[in-house]
């Protein structure tokens, strides 16, 4: 396989793979007194590796937070399945409770990451380059890597909570604060972090994908994550740092941080390879054998039919089976009428361009390639005795035919549609709505199946943040230069005139169909709830959602068992505290 376990350091840039620990449960490096564990350079590096996988295993949390409770993705009630005691409903309504597991997780996890981290950093000051035989170049690299971590886990401990407390040291907990401090003190601790540590990061000056450089913080980044706190930063902090996001977003772009551009296909960032991928930013690497967290349920494992295994042929991976968690929001009532809701519909929103080639069926075309975006309609396969058969609800009493609509459609044709226009959640059945891929899921007999490391941070994002800043500028003629420059890839060029935007094409650009397009090219890919919020949606109503009664939701509560852990902690604005 292309991902061994190997760490290494050559020239100035440690090449190094972060699939090498997969057990959560392990010993932890608080459990192993530093002055015996530090013997040998490899010790260095895995001290450093260790806090990186548990944040490549937190990303679940963050998924279910910022989509379940955005307009694209649901989960609703398949008949007998996915009820939960109406978990994903309240998630999609806005009417979640104090004793939220999915924001515990999130909590919890960002500041178990945010310790390990604070052991590494303060481990690694009282170390030396020379005695491990480092040049000074590459152990300042290996410092800088946990402060951007732990910089990490603080800019989604903003986003989810904004007030939070403050912890900086593993050993000298009087350092940390027990109390929240506020939003701009976090933000600016954020900011001053990643600032320090760009200069001491590795640059990526070659073309040809991250490589050996996949799975560790480069400047490019660092400065990405500064883009992402600076895109939001009238929502944590009450004050536009537009400016300094589009400075930053400009110098990634230009290669000052580093060499990248755009694939030439949409799906090159998330393919098996993608460590060739120039687009990539920042990943954590995946692997069949070792970790591979995005190919789990609350991401890209549960988001086709229950019974996929039988087309897909993916059955010796040991992921157990499918489900069909996360489908996509409704455009169409059950009548086949359309909505004409502002947010959601994201079918409709793909299908205003309606050449886009993600709206190609799914399908695995063999040797490591594939097609598509979305799962819909019928979905054919070759049984074992060489016959086409199609896929069965979970219950295998009738042959699916998913549409772009929530009801209980049962055996129902796909071209016909029921009496009623009642659509809710808790009335769905597995044909309800489009379901996805977004990372490939290739075959047993393929060596590509849950190879692809899970994309971070890409190219195209930070893009899109200069084109929003150009757009707020009202600049709409150099963003819409910039989003065609991706934009481009998803439609034939002889479509361009139609689908590129102006000056360049006819498609209108405006703050609406910016956010649209946000949601076309980051779909599911666990930030929708952060975009509606900059562009102050999230709080509209949309599909089996009424408007918010106030913006206590902007933000989620803390788990009582969190604040019955700290005393010092109080619960945000809007919750109750019990």
């Amino acid at each position: 396989m292309r991902k061994t376990i190997k760490y290494m350091v050559s020239s100035l840039v440690l090449a190094t793979s972060l699939v090498a620990c997969t057990n959560l449960d392990e010993t932890l490096y608080d459990q192993v007194a530093s002055q015996n564990y530090y013997n040998t350079k490899e010790d260095v590096i895995r001290s450093v590796l260790r806090p990186f996988e548990h944040g490549y295993w937190s990303i679940q949390s963050r998924q279910v937070l910022n989509e379940e409770t955005a307009d694209q993705l649901i989960t609703p009630t398949r008949e007998d399945w996915w009820d939960d005691g109406g978990r994903w409903a309240r998630l999609h309504r806005h009417q979640w409770l104090v004793n939220n597991g999915e924001a515990q997780s999130e909590y919890n996890g960002c500041f178990q990451g945010i310790m390990q981290a604070n052991l590494v950093i303060e481990d690694l000051d009282k170390l030396s380059a020379a005695q491990f035989g480092f040049s000074d170049a590459e152990f300042n690299n290996l410092k800088a890597q946990n402060r951007v971590l732990r910089a990490w886990f603080y800019l989604r401990l903003l986003d989810a909570f904004r007030n939070v407390p403050l912890a900086v040291s593993f050993y000298d907990t009087s350092k940390n604060t027990q109390e929240q401090v506020d939003p701009k003190t976090i933000f600016g601790f954020i900011e001053s972090e990643l600032k320090a540590t760009l200069p001491l990061l590795t640059k990526k000056t070659s073309m040809g994908g991250n490589q050996n450089l996949q799975g560790q913080w480069t400047q490019a980044g660092a400065a990405a994550l500064l883009v992402r706190l600076y895109l939001n930063a009238k929502v944590y902090v009450g004050k536009e740092h537009y400016a300094d996001c589009a400075n930053y977003a400009q110098k990634i772009i230009d290669g000052e941080y580093g060499s990248y551009k755009v694939a030439d296909r949409w799906d090159a960032a998330f393919d098996w390879n993608n460590e060739t991928c120039d687009e990539v930013i920042f990943a954590f690497p995946g692997a069949a054998g070792y970790s591979h967290w995005h190919y789990k349920g609350d991401l890209y494992w549960w988001s086709v039919p229950s019974k996929a295994s039988d087309w897909l042929k993916d059955t010796k991976n040991k992921e157990g089976s499918h489900n069909i968690k996360y489908s996509v929001s409704p455009s169409y009532n059950p009548k086949g009428e359309k909505y004409n809701f502002e947010l959601g519909m994201p079918i409709a929103r793909f299908k205003d361009y309606p050449s886009d080639v993600r709206l190609k069926k799914y399908t695995n075309l063999g040797n490591n390639k594939r097609e598509g975006l979305f799962v819909y309609g019928k979905i054919a396969y070759t049984d074992e005795n060489g016959n086409t058969a199609y896929l069965k609800d979970h219950n295998g009493r009738y042959t699916l035919d998913l549409r772009d609509a929530v009801g209980k459609f049962g055996a129902t044709d796909g071209d016909k549609w029921l009496a009623s226009a009642d659509s809710r959640l808790e009335n769905g059945d597995d044909n309800s709505g489009w379901m996805f891929v977004k990372y490939p899921l290739y075959s047993d007999d393929e060596s590509g199946q849950l190879e692809a490391d899970y994309c971070e941070i890409r190219l195209p994002e930070i893009i899109y943040s200069l084109a929003e800043c150009k757009l707020r500028q009202g600049d709409a003629a150099s963003a819409g230069r910039l989003l065609n420059e991706v934009r481009k890839r998803n439609y034939p060029s002889t479509d361009w005139n139609t689908a590129l935007y102006t000056p360049e094409g006819a498609a209108k650009l405006d703050m609406k169909e910016l956010l649209n397009e946000w949601g076309r090219e980051f779909f599911a890919e666990g930030r929708r709830r952060v975009d509606l919020i900059r562009f102050d949606k999230f709080l509209n109503a949309w599909w089996d959602k009424d408007a918010d009664v106030d913006n206590h939701t902007l933000i989620f509560p803390f788990h009582r068992e969190i604040l019955g852990a700290n005393k010092y902690l109080k619960q945000n604005p809007g919750y109750n505290e019990k």
